[in-house]
């Protein structure tokens, strides 16, 4: 009778954890309604606009020559991006790396910055899973960091080969273009800029089960990344920022704030410290979760640019 009910103890308990993880993995990687991003005493949610894009940047954004783009990604998604042309000769082009549960117009505060005051021409994709690319999972920065060289490729063929590209992402978009940084990038791509990003999946994904739900790690998060293994095709541990920048060979501008509470800041210091390559550290006063560009603009667009005109050389180019 002992061994019956032992037996039946643990098959409840194996039950609840598998209950518990694929309730986790609809919430936080499928692609649904991110409802407990509302009202997040932590973070205000991108969906307002107030991050980084003014109402004045969007209607600036809607009034540009832009038009959309697509590519394949390599697991066959049709993945869609805006397309803003430089209006000179310049060469250099900005791809940008929107947050979670985002879309790629909502960098036109950035996209405003590149375009008029240093003449770029700017890509903003919508990552998988978000705005009009196809996907129902979420790849966290790590499945993402693939269709990133992919567009990478686009614009070295849109643009041409003297272009010179700078990966610029906020929050789950920092991270990415950090992932990204790892893979085999063509000479093209001289530097990254990641704003307010996370370590690995793993830690963050962890800090917010403590924040969200007062939840321990253990056994809600192994059991999650196992199912994401399963059903995404990778695990919270092998997707890490941290481990990617091991392989970064490109100069790195680190940006976080000072109050953010949703991607704890003792994270970029420890992305700063790993990274191998030349790197600045800008960490901006009272400026919560990806709100740096908002809360100080001038400092946040004086240290970018005078990073991108130490790393980002000037050619003289085509415009297609």
């Amino acid at each position: 009778m002992i061994f019956y009910g032992l037996a039946a103890l643990i098959i409840i308990i194996t039950s609840l954890m598998w209950a518990g993880g694929l309730y986790f993995f609809k919430t936080a990687i499928r692609r649904t309604p991110k409802t407990f991003l509302v009202n997040n005493p932590n973070l205000k949610t991108e969906a307002d606009n107030e991050l980084i894009s003014s109402a004045g940047d969007l209607h600036w954004l809607d009034a540009q020559d832009s038009k959309t783009v697509t590519i394949q990604s390599q697991d066959g998604l049709k993945l869609s991006g805006i397309w803003l042309p430089s209006r000179n000769k310049s060469a250099r082009t900005v791809i940008l790396a929107h947050g979670y549960s985002g879309k790629g117009r909502e960098m036109a505060g950035f996209a405003r910055f590149y375009a008029e005051t240093l003449g770029y021409h700017v890509l903003m994709p919508d990552d998988r899973g978000h705005g009009q690319s196809e996907g129902e999972i979420i790849g966290f920065g790590w499945l993402d960091r693939k269709d990133y060289v992919q567009w990478v490729g686009w614009v070295l063929e849109h643009v041409g080969m003297n272009t010179d590209i700078v990966l610029h992402g906020i929050s789950m978009g920092g991270a990415t273009v950090l992932m990204t940084g790892g893979e085999n990038l063509p000479d093209q791509v001289r530097a990254i800029v990641s704003d307010c990003a996370y370590t690995s999946v793993e830690e963050e994904l962890t800090f917010q089960l403590k924040q969200l739900y007062k939840l321990p790690a253990f056994p809600f998060i192994p059991v999650t990344s196992l199912i994401t293994k399963w059903k995404a095709g990778y695990s919270f541990r092998e997707a890490s920022a941290l481990k990617q920048l091991a392989k970064v060979g490109v100069p790195v501008l680190f940006i976080h704030g000072e109050a953010d509470t949703f991607v704890p800041k003792d994270m970029v210091y420890r992305l700063y410290e790993a990274c191998p390559t030349d790197k600045e550290l800008l960490t901006i006063p009272r400026a919560g979760h990806a709100t740096a560009f908002r809360v100080d603009r001038e400092k946040y667009k004086s240290v970018l640019n005078t990073f991108l005109q130490k790393h980002m050389p000037y050619r003289e180019g085509a415009v297609h």
